[in-house]
């Protein structure tokens, strides 16, 4: 009988539950975040689920919303859908294996709130803008189209009938000086925190929607990434090339001018473009003709 035992001990597997830790939330939207998870231990058992469960509650189980993203050891990532926007949610990646469920440590993350839209009417000529908040910045959610009574400026292709959608064309020293009574011209920082603010595919969640293809939008095809989740709906209003007095880039590309000066004939700008979701710091001479979107003092 001792000797039976024995044998039947040094048969029996040794399992436990896998060991896993829970990878940051990232790309947090309105609906939609990223995360995932790393299992450093199968505990001795082959892992046949794994994924991230969420829920309101600070302890999500798998009994709550999960994904299932595969099975076996090492790290995964796991895309989090159909959430409601301005929520706190706690998430954590669990795993599976024959001796139960591991999970990892519990993180919370919000998800974003629809923008906050509104109006603003520049006194100097009557029209009326949408802005919107961003973060902490309140921002011109369409280019400018003030026409200034001194300084360099011009309508795309000389064609006052792009004025209506783009907005003029300005040079840095006039668009310094061109944003209304309580609105300033973004500083490079500005922008930054505004892009960062806005994280992965900031570029994206800035541009307006649709292409030119699909006769949906003004944007080329594929206008990658674009969402505009932030209501900033910036579009590619192109710009002028002044040395060669040359218009270009419509369609393509967005450019709009920073505060921030380099030297004495370069200023820092913002480019947006069709085929990319990340949004680009842009150096230029002074001289050429950017887009304005003004920011709230």
């Amino acid at each position: 009988m001792g000797v039976f035992l024995v044998f039947a001990s040094s048969c029996k597997k040794d399992e436990n539950v896998p060991v896993l830790s829970t990878m940051e939330v990232t790309e947090i939207n309105t609906t939609t975040a990223r995360s995932g998870g790393n299992i450093t231990d199968d505990g001795g058992a082959t892992v046949t689920f794994r994924g991230v469960c969420w829920s309101t509650n600070e302890n999500p189980t798998i009994n709550n919303s999960k994904t299932e993203d595969g099975t076996g050891a090492g790290s995964f990532t796991s895309n989090i859908t159909d959430l409601e926007l301005n929520t706190t949610y706690y998430l954590r990646a669990y795993a599976i294996n024959s001796a139960g469920i591991g999970y990892g440590s519990a993180m919370s993350f919000t998800t974003r709130q629809e923008p906050i839209m509104s109006s603003f009417t520049d006194s100097r000529d009557g029209k009326v803008y949408q802005t919107v908040v961003i973060g902490n910045q309140v921002w011109m959610a369409e280019n400018l189209a003030y026409a200034p009574s001194s300084g360099n400026y011009w309508a795309y292709d000389n064609d006052d009938a792009n004025v209506e959608v783009y907005g003029y064309l300005y040079d840095w020293e006039t668009a310094m000086n061109v944003c209304p009574a309580g609105w300033h011209l973004p500083s490079d920082e500005e922008w930054t925190e505004l892009t960062e603010y806005l994280a992965d595919n900031a570029g994206g969640k800035l541009k307006a929607t649709g292409t030119i293809e699909a006769g949906t939008g003004l944007w080329k095809d594929p206008n990658t990434g674009a969402t505009n989740e932030s209501g900033f709906a910036g579009l590619p209003g192109g710009n002028l090339f002044n040395e060669n007095e040359v218009f270009t880039g419509v369609g393509d590309v967005g450019l709009w001018w920073s505060s921030t000066g380099i030297g004495l004939n370069f200023a820092r700008g913002l480019l947006l473009i069709y085929y990319s979701g990340e949004p680009i710091d842009y150096n230029t001479s002074n001289l050429d003709g950017f887009s304005v979107r003004c920011i709230k003092d």
